[in-house]
């Protein structure tokens, strides 16, 4: 049962990430110098249908995997290298929640010029953060960071 879950909790690592840096690295620069927000649209409302199912499937497989190796009661003990690496993919994945809510209640319904940066500073630190996840994800096998 690990195998398979730990490859869905890579395969949606995959997409959010990958996603997270084709919006950062393609998208967003472009809608930025056309100062139009309608770039950011065509590409969100189309991922957003991957991307949100590959996020929840990586925290559900998440969740399940780290109760494989630390006890809920430590996941944010940061006693141990474990209890490190998941306390730390915890904070990541609630400082990226919370721009994604911040980001789809209250910028996207009324993404206009006026606040596109904004808006560009959220793309960049969750694709930062998804990067982030990612190489603490990683350093569950190698061991490399902590």
């Amino acid at each position: 049962m690990r195998p398979l879950l730990l490859t869905l909790h890579i395969l949606g690592a995959c997409v959010w990430a990958g996603g997270h840096l084709m919006l950062a690295i393609t998208v967003l620069p472009r809608a930025l110098a056309r100062r139009d927000p309608r770039i950011l649209r065509a590409f969100e409302e189309p991922f957003e249908r991957i991307g949100i199912p590959a996020l929840v499937v990586q925290v559900l497989t998440g969740v399940w995997l780290a109760s494989q190796f630390v006890p809920v009661t430590r996941w944010l003990a940061f006693g141990s290298d474990l209890e490190v690496r998941i306390g730390a993919k915890l904070l990541f994945l609630v400082l990226t929640v919370g721009l994604a809510l911040h980001a789809r209640l209250r910028l996207l319904p009324r993404l206009d010029n006026s606040n596109l940066g904004l808006l560009a500073v959220h793309i960049v630190i969750v694709t930062a953060l998804a990067v982030a996840l990612v190489i603490v994800g990683v350093d569950f096998r190698t061991g490399a960071l902590f």
